[in-house]
């Protein structure tokens, strides 16, 4: 399972992080995953909100929030290696997601 994945990634690179993994991205909650949750996240201030696409298989790093929304955003396919910035500050290896890929 994804979240088990990202746990033990995080565990091992960062065993101070607080994670808060949700499950069940769905194609029919394509707004409120995808635009609300990111929007929301930006205006609580959280510094890297991490989504990964099952339907899509891809990841997409949004990072430095203003004003209630994510300044950057990155979209990178399953496979890729992808850098969390600070102050997450991890580098992931996606290769394995490729085996959860819908």
């Amino acid at each position: 399972e994804i979240y088990m994945w990202l746990l033990e990634q995080c565990m091992q690179l960062r065993p101070d992080l607080r994670l808060y993994p949700e499950r069940g991205l769905k194609t029919e909650s394509n707004q409120r995953d995808r635009i609300d949750k990111p929007d929301g996240y930006a205006a609580a201030g959280i510094p890297v909100y991490l989504l990964i696409d099952r339907d899509d298989c891809s990841v997409v790093v949004f990072n430095q929030p203003e004003k209630g929304r994510y300044r950057h955003q990155e979209k990178l396919p399953f496979g890729a290696t992808v850098k969390l910035p600070e102050p997450v500050g991890i580098t992931l290896d996606t290769e394995p997601l490729k085996e959860f890929a819908d």
